[in-house]
């Protein structure tokens, strides 16, 4: 058979939709997109997130988009499961392409704390699913309408859905570029994990970092999409791609994504392979699998050769053609479209979810205070972090920022607070450089000035002069013993960091790494200077406040032992070579019956229950389970996965079925609909993904950092 050109899918095509359309991506992408939705969209918990009534700061992209009530966000997510199951079946399909994408868009910009790389992907995938023909070959359409079923497809899907992919990958690519990246800061710590206990039988933990997870993933990214379109290198490829898309899928919470990026390589093949499957398959199993047929011409596509009718391109084929260069071209000039949204660039590139700069950036929070002010009696008084909030993102972002600001200057007023000011200290440290402020202390957020399109006035540089002293702050930590902590601070001339040393820390002290300093120990009202090398012994259980008075930026250290916690190890390591000695009868002395529990695992009735056994207790029950799932068998982990999964999509269904019960016919009495969410709760799981409570009393007196 002579293959038409414009729309090929026959052994020698490179650029095929007809077994693309028909099994991947978009029948897998369905499926995966249908079971994404209890999980990572949040089906599962949505009850928690959007409860009636919940007094809880929100961050939408725009701030006039609100959630609906709850019985109608699950009528939401309904439409938008059997928008994913209709593109998967190619049932209705332009009509679930609709189904699935409004609901999706609208739970996406709803939330900008859940915003991702990936799942922005799945947006445009949606997109593009509702303009390409993908079902025209296995679907249901197509036994509906024989016209649908195993015809040509236009070539513009197929270099659609391939573009989209190559971008994700080439894109994330160049971000790698990132000096961080290639000197092996972003992903640090990752090296340690257990998939690379491979490479860390002939490398080092450091070396491992360095060439196999940063500069093998750069690699990956950069080439990935050019060795898959070759016919000579995609076997490798997609070996490597693979291999690769699995290992995220356990180093990452990142949902389907992986998953879908595997159920896309196929798209790089010869388009002929699920047909020659198929026919290699038993005649008897024919009738249930995909033809194995040629498919028949289109008059959606353009032939120059073959049966198919010849003709000059229409206005369909042109503006398919437009869409596909405009969208390319769109995708191509997202990325780096960061200039035009200069409000959301806070050391990184912008609106993170479409810049593909994924995992470029890893962050560690020290220190978040949020201080409020009555604007008419000058009362001053603190929050607790995350107070009013299901997330944590908002300390990284200014717009997040500027919102939750806002969000709480209106709550406080329900606590008899007048005018609320709010002023944030937050400190960041961006791929181990040194813990310094993201936004100035000093500014009252509630009325600062914020826009997408300025810089943000209030937020504070990167020090990127001090990026070198990473190399001298790794030399300090690996010559600490493993008692001993550091944290490392950069500060700006002018300002102060107000700090409270635990009293479990016995052993604290700060030393001047560069610049000048005062530190003002507020107890004993003594302020002490301090030049580059000096070292001060800091009291447990108060506050001090660190000036720095040098015209330059200061950096300084903590230096602390947890005395409480290294007293508790010792004693649960006499606490072990006790019961030791007894199990293996080297102890002949009776133990007291308040040591007793080392051995039976519990209190008995009646046993006083000493604090330190309690601990000893639990810390040993900790380690038993550990030692259990490690020891695990592959068929008992799988069970303990299929559980799981189980109570997540259980949980979705009851809660989904109770709220289209209330919205169809009311709402119950409180005691049933009590009981029927009981229902939907019980054996939920060991691991709770419901966010933690979302509204606290607001607290007066000072906060303590991590320290």
């Amino acid at each position: 058979m002579e293959v038409p050109q414009q729309c090929r899918v026959e052994a020698e095509s490179k650029g095929s939709l007809g077994y693309v359309v028909c099994l991947d991506p978009v029948p897998l992408t369905g499926l995966l997109m249908a079971l994404d939705i209890p999980q990572e969209r949040g089906l599962s918990y949505l009850d928690h997130k959007y409860l009636d009534g919940l007094s809880v700061c929100r961050f939408p992209l725009f701030n006039f988009l609100e959630p609906l009530p709850l019985d109608w966000m699950y009528l939401v997510y309904t439409v938008m499961l059997l928008g994913a199951l209709g593109i998967m079946l190619g049932c209705f399909y332009r009509g679930s392409c609709l189904l699935f994408l409004l609901p999706y868009w609208y739970v996406f910009l709803l939330d900008k704390t859940t915003w991702n790389n990936h799942s922005y992907l799945y947006g445009l995938l949606g997109f593009q699913f509702l303009f390409i023909n993908a079902n025209r070959y296995w679907s249901i359409d197509g036994l509906r309408n024989p016209r649908k079923r195993n015809v040509h497809v236009p070539l513009w899907n197929y270099t659609l859905l391939r573009t989209q992919v190559f971008i994700v990958y080439f894109i994330a690519g160049i971000k790698k570029l990132d000096a961080d990246w290639v000197e092996g800061y972003s992903m640090g710590s990752l090296a340690r994990h257990w998939l690379f206990s491979p490479f860390r039988l002939v490398l080092s933990e450091e070396m491992t970092s360095l060439l196999v997870v940063h500069g093998g993933g750069l690699a990956l990214d950069l080439t990935a999409g050019f060795l898959l379109f070759l016919d000579a290198t995609r076997p490798f490829a997609l070996f490597f791609v693979s291999y690769f898309h699995c290992m995220n899928s356990q180093l990452f919470s990142i949902g389907m994504f992986s998953y879908t990026m595997l159920a896309t390589s196929p798209l790089f093949c010869r388009p002929d392979w699920p047909r020659r499957l198929v026919a290699c398959l038993p005649s008897s199993l024919h009738g249930l699998l995909p033809l194995s047929r040629p498919p028949q011409p289109s008059p959606e596509c353009i032939y120059t050769k073959g049966k198919g009718p010849r003709r000059r391109p229409g206005l369909r084929q042109k503006l398919g053609a437009a869409f596909t260069l405009l969208y390319i071209l769109e995708q191509l000039f997202l990325p780096y479209s960061h200039f035009i949204t200069q409000g959301y660039n806070n050391w990184t590139n912008g609106l993170y979810g479409y810049s593909w700069d994924m995992m470029v950036h890893s962050r560690s929070h020290q220190h978040v205070k949020i201080t409020y002010r009555d604007g008419r009696t000058g009362e001053l008084g603190y929050l607790n972090p995350g107070v009013f909030t299901q997330s944590r993102r908002w300390k990284d972002h200014a717009d997040m920022l500027k919102q939750y600001a806002t969000c709480l200057s209106g709550l406080l007023q329900n606590y008899n607070i007048s005018e609320p000011e709010i002023y944030f200290d937050i400190w960041v440290s961006i791929n181990d450089r040194f813990q310094q402020r993201l936004f100035d202390p000093g500014t009252d957020i509630v009325r600062a000035e914020w826009s997408p399109f300025w810089k943000t006035p209030w937020l504070k540089p990167l020090l990127v002069d001090l990026s070198p002293w990473r190399t001298k702050l790794q030399e300090i930590e690996d010559s600490l013993d493993n008692q001993t902590e550091v944290v490392f601070i950069a500060d700006f001339p002018g300002l102060h960091l107000e700090n409270f040393v635990s009293e479990d820390l016995g052993n604290t002290s700060l030393q001047l790494l560069k610049g000048e300093v005062v530190v003002e120990v507020v107890k004993e009202g003594q302020n002490h200077t301090l030049r580059e090398g000096d070292r001060i012994q800091l009291p447990p259980g108060e506050y001090h406040k660190v000036f720095t008075v040098s015209p330059e930026p200061s950096c300084y250290m903590y230096i602390y032992v947890n005395t409480t916690e290294a007293a508790l190890e010792q004693n649960f390591t006499r606490l072990q070579e006790l019961k030791e000695k007894v199990e293996n009868g080297t102890e002949t002395e009776p133990l007291p019956p308040e040591l007793q529990p080392i051995l039976s695992g519990s209190f008995a009735d009646g046993t006083p229950a000493d604090p330190v056994v309690e601990a000893f207790l639990r810390r040993q029950r900790r380690i038993q389970e550990l030692q259990k799932r490690r020891s695990a068998g592959l068929g008992e982990r799988f069970l303990h996965f299929a559980a799981k999964k189980y109570f997540v999509f259980r949980r979705s269904l009851i809660m989904t079925a109770i709220s289209l019960r209330n919205l169809a016919w009311g709402r119950p009495s409180l005691d049933q609909l009590a009981k029927e969410v009981a229902y939907a709760n019980m054996q939920f799981g060991e691991e709770d993904p419901v966010p933690g409570k979302a509204e606290e009393t607001p607290s007066k007196g000072t906060e303590r950092s991590d320290l």
